[in-house]
């Protein structure tokens, strides 16, 4: 059973938002503060953390930059800040979808179905992708490393960086990428990958100023480096 824990001051909304994700069979529970948030998921790791920003003592994002610095698990932001520089700094710090309120309880349980599937995809099948500046991608370990360093990659950024090394003779469209890494129900602004992008070419480009790996296609998107097309 997938666990799934809620950090949350606003307690109707976290019991709300409960109800709804154990009708679909999920584990849940709630916190009302990100240091416990952090304690919690430390003792026993879940596999997505739905987060409030507006939490009090320690922000959403500092919480967020806590979690990520440790561990991979997928992140969802909630919360009341709607403008684009909030989305994008949520996103930069690493999480993999951001919902603001109000929300639909139905659509939250819907994006948590699909970040779940996202980063469970190729759990059962072990297979290594040989990439440029000296990167291998496992599939099956869902890592990459370069030698002997693993490099800590988000559900999201991992499931960006395998569609390309799939596909090593291809340009993807952001459209092409929202497509594959989010799923067709996507409605939010495709720019979104150019976010999660960023932060990828910052963990595995040596010089993220000059990416090797992860090449823009001026016009079209993205394409994995040290291939013709």
């Amino acid at each position: 059973m997938r666990r799934i824990l809620i950090i949350e001051d606003e307690q109707k909304i976290a019991e709300v938002v409960r109800s709804y994700l154990e009708r679909e069979g999920y584990n849940v529970d709630i916190v009302d503060n990100g240091e416990e948030g952090i304690r919690l998921h430390e003792k026993r790791p879940y596999d997505l953390i739905l987060l409030d920003l507006m939490l009090p003592g320690m922000s959403g994002e500092e919480t967020c930059r806590r979690i990520r610095a440790s561990s991979r698990v997928s992140i969802i932001m909630l919360t009341a800040k709607s403008a684009e520089e909030n989305k994008i700094e949520g996103l930069q710090l690493g999480a993999d979808d951001y919902i603001t309120k109000p929300f639909s309880p139905k659509e939250l349980v819907a994006r948590v179905a699909a970040v779940l599937r996202r980063s469970s995809e190729g759990e059962l099948l072990a297979e290594q992708l040989y990439l440029p500046d000296g990167l291998v991608l496992d599939r099956g370990n869902r890592e990459v490393r370069r030698g002997e360093e693993k490099i800590r990659l988000t559900p999201t950024e991992f499931k960006i960086l395998y569609t390309l090394a799939q596909n090593p003779q291809r340009s993807f469209r952001r459209a092409e990428l929202i497509e594959k890494v989010f799923g067709y129900d996507f409605e939010g602004d495709e720019r979104v990958i150019d976010t999660h992008v960023k932060n990828l070419r910052r963990k595995i480009e040596s010089d993220p100023k000059n990416p090797k790996v992860v090449l823009a296609v001026y016009g079209v998107g993205y394409r994995l480096g040290g291939t013709t097309v």
